[in-house]
């Protein structure tokens, strides 16, 4: 009996008419497993993840393999999403075993959760040297039957390495200005100044490091920084790894020069990248940064938005390419036949301009949109026209997949995004947006507890804790929203999450952190990892938080509690600066202060407050958090004791527990916050 009909996680749903027998991850699981005496199959994947839908396809869906496994094993289907700690654990089992790790992750287990055996993708006949599913199947269950006691010790061993592996040691203290240059040598060797960003392929968009080159510039006034984070985002936005009609990035670029990209778009890395390119703006007043994190945030909208108001997980990256097959990148790619069936005669322009040849960029002849040609002029008014008949064009098509599934973290994170998008370029519906999702995570995710729900759908709340990601990601949403409404009930609401990050994620004696709460479910391990990969670690992200809102109310706990979360950076920054750049980012703010600012005025349409305001959000000092209220307010701490000037509205800046004299001129509070 396949009992994932009734799961909330779109990736579990499409496993539901599998006729493989499966069971979500849960303890009734491993009871049927210990009754039946059977070893468990986990299987790990998500529901935009290409090969997981491949190895579906092929095995899960293959009556004959089904069989086999429905005899032989307890099958157990777990959305990496929805359980980031079960996935944690087990990946770090399968990476110290084989070297490597992804998804699909095929781990098998004893009845005790224990792993001995490990993989990924397997195909359904043995090729490139890998085994077939149903021999690694048939070669499990030998072993199990025969050499039961050598798989326990195999277990036994595998549990307790894991359980002796320690996460590097964290310093004592945060990082200073050395460890914050060597951070950014370190980046500077492994930089690619041809083609921008860091390493060779398969190339991911290092959305944390470019916060953090220009949180250092902006602090330090270092050159280099800046330029690294301006001619990456212009590769970036320039390649096919950019929807160069629609707005948004895909996951990754499979070159090193960011051309043909892995199709899916996910919520974590548009929100951190449209939030990057805000930031590149607001530095620089770049066209191109406005252009794309307008585009990103209008992705976001409209095609990520839920019903809800909060916002999706994932695109995915196949669809069907018109002939009832579903294909990697259908949807997006182009041949100069079907420019021509769109576009008439201007489809030598758009060939031109889009780089789409007869030879493609991709495979069979179809090329990816990119922007190759840096010199020449084209019409800007037949570009508009161009990609919008291309767009109209596109939307025809079928469209990938969406994962429905509205996970805190990631929506924290374009809360953030959106609301300081909206506020730098005048865009009120994109701060609209940003409420609308910080609203639904309140409602439906955040009990009276004040404890986090991992994800929801359809606006029903899903049964998964919530881990430290979640609570660090919606409180810097929440921050970052109260900055540019002036509403100071979302500072208290990230206050309140920020209190279960002190209780239940931390560990008192070191002020380490762990990714799940002292209560949640015990695995065989407690995750805990504070380097930077997709999205900020749930270290990093809570360490930023807790500071931003220490900033704001003046806590010394919570800045006590950033300042030891941040040792670990000190130790990894110099070492592993690509794995750790959201904590490099929030170690700048410290170094900084980080400034705070209060915005005192008339009443909120006060157009001299109004202009105060933006100025404020507008400075580019690391972390510097702002308060914007009347006189007599009460929703901001740092408005207490603030008054007008000669009537007129006033702003003060405080750092390191100094405060300058206030200024009335957005010029004055512009150079203070240089």
């Amino acid at each position: 009996m396949n009992r994932l009909a009734h799961e909330t996680s779109p990736y579990l749903l499409q496993h539901a008419d599998n006729p493989v027998d499966w069971w979500p991850w849960s303890a009734e699981a491993f009871a049927e497993a210990r009754r039946t005496n059977k070893p468990v199959l986990l299987s790990v994947g998500y529901s935009s993840c290409h090969w997981c839908h491949v190895m579906a396809h092929e095995s899960f869906e293959d009556q004959g393999t089904a069989d086999y496994l429905n005899e032989h094993f307890v099958s157990v289907k777990v959305d990496r999403e929805e359980r980031p700690d079960v996935d944690a654990v087990y990946m770090e089992a399968v990476q110290a075993a084989t070297g490597h790790g992804g998804w699909p992750m095929t781990v098998f287990l004893t009845p005790d959760a224990e792993p001995f055996y490990f993989g990924t993708y397997y195909p359904p006949a043995p090729r490139h040297g890998m085994p077939s599913f149903r021999q690694v199947l048939e070669g499990v269950q030998q072993a199990w039957t025969t050499r039961r006691e050598e798989v326990g010790e195999v277990a036994g061993k595998i549990v307790r390495d894991l359980a002796q592996r320690e996460i590097v040691r964290q310093a004592a203290e945060a990082p200073g200005e050395q460890e914050l240059a060597q951070a950014l040598l370190g980046l500077t060797r492994e930089y690619d100044p041809q083609r921008g960003g860091f390493g060779g392929a398969p190339k991911f968009p290092p959305s944390m490091v470019l916060e953090f080159l220009l949180r250092h510039h902006a602090r330090t006034g270092a050159e280099g920084a800046l330029q690294m984070a301006v001619d990456t985002c212009e590769r970036m936005a320039r390649g096919g790894i950019y929807d160069q009609l629609g707005g948004g990035f895909a996951r990754y670029s499979v070159d090193r020069d960011w051309t043909v990209p892995h199709f899916e778009k996910m919520l974590y890395d548009n929100a951190l990248l449209c939030r990057v390119y805000a930031h590149l703006w607001r530095a620089t007043g770049s066209d191109l940064a406005r252009r794309v994190a307008l585009e990103t945030a209008d992705f976001l909208v409209r095609e990520l938005r839920t019903p809800e108001g909060g916002f999706a997980s994932a695109l995915d990256a196949d669809s069907d390419d018109g002939t009832g097959r579903h294909v990697e990148g259908a949807y997006y790619v182009w041949t100069p036949a079907q420019l021509r069936d769109v576009l008439g005669d201007d489809a030598g322009l758009a060939a031109q301009y889009f780089g789409v040849t007869e030879e493609g960029t991709f495979e069979h002849g179809q090329s990816v949109l990119r922007l190759p040609q840096t010199e020449g002029v084209f019409d800007a008014e037949k570009i508009t026209s161009v990609r919008r008949r291309l767009f109209d064009a596109r939307a025809r098509r079928p469209a990938p997949g969406r994962d429905d599934k509205v996970v805190a973290a990631w929506n924290g994170l374009a809360v953030a995004a959106l609301a300081e998008t909206g506020a730098y370029f005048g865009r009120p519906d994109l701060v609209e947006a940003a409420l609308g999702a910080a609203d639904l995570l309140v409602r439906v995710h955040l009990d009276e507890h004040a404890r986090l729900a991992r994800t929801s759908k359809d606006g029903r709340v899903g049964p998964n804790a919530g881990v430290l990601e979640d609570y660090g990601d919606v409180a810097e949403g929440f921050l970052a929203l109260a900055s540019v409404t002036g509403e100071g009930v979302w500072l208290d609401f990230a206050g309140l999450l920020l209190d279960q990050v002190l209780v239940r994620f931390t560990d008192p004696a070191t002020g380490a952190l762990f990714d799940t709460a002292s209560d949640a479910e015990r695995l065989i391990r407690r995750p805990q990892d504070p380097t930077d990969n997709a999205a900020p670690s749930g270290w990093t992200a809570a360490a930023g938080a807790l500071l931003g809102y220490a900033a704001h109310t003046g806590s010394e706990p919570h800045r006590v509690a950033a300042e030891r979360a941040l040792g670990v950076v000190k130790t990894l920054g110099p070492r592993v600066p690509r794995f750790i750049g959201w904590g490099l980012a929030v170690a700048e703010a410290l170094l900084d202060g980080p400034r705070e600012v209060a915005v005192v005025g008339p009443g909120p349409d006060d157009e001299r407050t109004a202009a105060l305001h933006r100025t404020a959000l507008l400075g580019a000092a690391p972390g510097a958090v702002v308060a914007c209220g009347t006189p007599d307010g009460d929703e901001f701490p740092l408005l207490a004791g603030r008054t007008l000037i000669d009537g007129a509205p006033a702003a003060y800046v405080c750092r390191g527990f100094v405060c300058d004299l206030p200024v009335t001129d957005p010029e004055a509070l512009r150079a203070k916050l240089a």
